[in-house]
């Protein structure tokens, strides 16, 4: 007998062929009422809340209440902030690094409770084709008490960066990009606009433009280029893009160009002018007005601060972080030993601490 299937969901196609890429887990802390600033990064980020309640909150969108469980994603360049407002949880789960060289920040305020967090900055690719996060517009929360399977699943990434087995490297990222379906699977399910982006790439002609601007931002693009890639009209594929990403074409391009510069500015040495060219602008001045506008800052001092970010952060060669809490004595001599770094604008002291063993994620 001849069975006969239905027509195949294009967004389970999406999500089968989905690729994430995690760099190295972060873990914050915050004692007592106080606030960690995030700032912008050029990549998005993926926070989950292993202990404690607070909020993270945004520049210029209302803040996301944290509590155990929750998983928040959030879009490129969107400025933002860790807060605890005091009073919570005692006594929270820690993690060890486990070998995974992950970056550990304390901030401390008044008063008792405290908040963790785990970090990491996610990268989201389609066949072959990276920089998708790069759509996203909105922070995208995931609950964990509403997705057995994604609660499972970080519960296994928080046992693989708790202990040293072969492999942990692989099996975080298998976990995550886990947890990050589940997280559009639910937001596609309630028809979410904030993943309208998500419906649009099983749209063959909308996704040929945009894995060509995807792929090399810095080319020589314009709309009757891209509508052409696409198969359609000007009009129609300005109007399709538009309703599918939330903005129009070469709009779209221009945020994805300086989206890629930041990422280039962290990564690479060239002169400002040469990273301008590689994303597209003819004019130095005219790509550090654009970049101002979107990051508050000149490319230089952008470098400058990601620079300082990076080298303060990074334990001196050859040496393991402790595993308490509070800085513990310098096993070597007193030269060798690293400085605390001052945040200049607010005061604020930061170090990479290692945090407490006695409880263990």
């Amino acid at each position: 007998m001849h069975m006969t299937h239905p027509n195949p969901d294009p967004h389970d196609r999406v999500l089968t062929e989905l690729d994430i890429e995690a760099d190295p887990f972060a873990i914050c802390a915050l004692e007592g009422a106080c606030s960690l600033g995030l700032g912008r990064a050029p990549g998005a980020t993926l926070h989950y809340v292993l202990g404690g309640r607070g909020q993270l909150s945004f520049q210029s969108l209302p803040p996301i209440d944290l509590a155990p469980g929750r998983l928040v994603l959030v879009p490129s360049s969107l400025h933002h902030s860790l807060r605890n407002h005091g009073g919570g949880q005692v006594g929270l789960p820690v993690c060890q690094p486990a070998g995974l060289d992950l970056e550990q920040h304390v901030e401390r305020g008044e008063g008792g409770g405290n908040m963790v967090v785990l970090c990491s900055t996610v990268k989201l690719g389609l066949r072959d084709t990276h920089g998708l996060v790069d759509l996203m517009r909105v922070p995208l929360t995931l609950d964990l008490g509403d997705a057995p399977g994604a609660a499972q699943a970080i519960n296994a990434l928080v046992g693989e960066v708790t202990q040293s087995r072969t492999g942990r490297r692989a099996m975080i990222r298998v976990l995550l990009l886990q947890c990050v379906i589940e997280m559009l699977r639910q937001r596609l399910d309630a028809g979410d606009p904030a993943v309208l982006w998500l419906c649009a790439l099983a749209d063959p002609g909308l996704w040929r433009s945009l894995r060509a601007m995807l792929d090399d931002p810095g080319a020589a693009h314009s709309l009757e280029g891209l509508a052409e890639v696409a198969g359609m009209s000007r009009s129609r594929f300005a109007e399709r893009f538009q309703m599918s990403y939330g903005r129009a074409p070469m709009g779209f391009l221009r945020a994805l160009r300086l989206a890629r510069a930041a990422q280039l500015l962290t990564e690479r040495r060239e002169p400002v002018k040469r990273i301008a060219e590689m994303v597209g602008f003819t004019s130095r001045s005219a790509f550090t007005r654009a970049f101002i506008e979107v990051w508050g800052q000149s490319p230089r001092a952008f470098r400058q601060e990601k620079n300082w970010l990076i080298a303060r952060l990074r334990p001196p060669s050859g040496r393991k972080r402790s595993p308490c809490c509070a800085p513990a004595p310098w096993p070597g001599k007193a030269r060798d030993r690293p400085h605390q770094a001052t945040d200049q604008r607010s005061g604020r002291h930061r170090q990479r601490w290692a945090l407490p063993s006695s409880r263990r994620c």
